[in-house]
């Protein structure tokens, strides 16, 4: 498997299970992707989601009827309980070059990292499904650690926008970004007051 990063908007996600599994992966594309659950039975915070859902008991059905459910989708997630069902509808979303993603049981195509991010920036982590507690130890880590990161990476673009017109060598401009990244004292400036953070790194760094 290789990471990859892309776009949802507007495809057809389909996830089965009602359950809190199923929640997490329904919070993980709604409001990007044209999201339906089929289930049974739904939590009561699926009930109050802006997606669609369709009330069905899935061992009940023959294959027929799931493949109607799988028509025009883009990735679906088995989130069931039992393996042996979610097996069966990632053979059938095999057998139509249909990205799936199963909760428990054989691998599938697709897996969901953890993921963290802000607006300039998005941060994916995997264990290959060895350890999902991991990838969240570490996104909060992340998260802990760096919770300017945000504020950093606007910082850097606008510095590296102004180092192009004032500094003719790349190395050197390299250079001063990596002595920005470096400075803890900016690091912590950017946790409380972001624009004095930028005067104070103009100061430093490009003498204004």
């Amino acid at each position: 498997m290789i990471p990859l990063l892309v776009d949802c908007t507007g495809r057809r996600i389909v996830i089965f299970g009602g359950g809190a599994v199923a929640l997490r992966k329904a919070m993980y594309f709604s409001g990007n992707a044209d999201v339906l659950l089929v289930s049974r039975s739904f939590l009561p915070k699926i009930t109050a989601m802006p997606i669609k859902r369709r009330v069905l008991d899935v061992s009940t059905v023959a294959d027929d009827l799931i493949e109607e459910i799988l028509e025009g989708a883009f990735l679906v997630i088995s989130t069931f309980s039992e393996p042996y069902q979610n097996n069966r509808i990632g053979n059938l979303c095999r057998e139509r070059a249909i990205l799936f993603n199963n909760a428990d049981g054989e691998a599938g195509d697709v897996i969901l990292p953890s993921v963290t991010g802000g607006k300039n920036y998005t941060i994916a982590i995997s264990t290959k499904g060895s350890s999902p507690a991991v990838s969240r130890f570490i996104r909060e880590h992340l998260e802990k650690t760096y919770p300017a990161l945000d504020e950093m990476i606007a910082l850097q673009s606008e510095l590296r926008e102004l180092l192009k017109q004032h500094e003719p060598s790349q190395s050197r401009r390299t250079a001063i970004l990596r002595e920005v990244l470096s400075d803890n004292e900016l690091w912590d400036i950017l946790k409380k007051d972001p624009s004095l953070a930028r005067i104070q790194a103009k100061k430093r760094y490009l003498h204004e």
